[in-house]
């Protein structure tokens, strides 16, 4: 088993490292990673899918209406259906970080 000794990257960290590989400047690169994000935001507002082939999908997903509970005040809800955003890995990337476990 192997020991990390940081398992989280922040926005920051993930522009850094980008910058470091590239030798472009870090404010470029956060601005492009930026734009990226505000882009994948608005197209699964309109309710389109994003794929990057390799890497995963963020998709729009409809959940149903269902009966849930509010136990504070011992009630039922009605939940109307709604959508959610949501990440589907691709394979591969799923391969290599089931490999991490190892």
């Amino acid at each position: 088993m192997r020991f990390f000794k940081n398992l989280e990257m922040t926005k920051a960290e993930l522009c850094k490292s980008i910058s470091a590989k590239t030798g472009c400047d870090a404010q470029t690169v956060l601005a492009i990673v930026e734009s990226l994000m505000v882009e994948v935001k608005e197209s699964l507002e309109k309710g389109e899918n994003v794929y990057f082939r390799g890497f995963g999908s963020f998709i729009v997903k409809q959940r149903a209406e269902k009966t849930a509970r509010n136990i504070s005040k011992n009630t039922t809800v009605i939940v109307p259906a709604h959508n959610i955003p949501a990440f589907k890995p691709a394979k591969e990337f799923v391969k290599l970080v089931s490999k991490l476990e190892d």
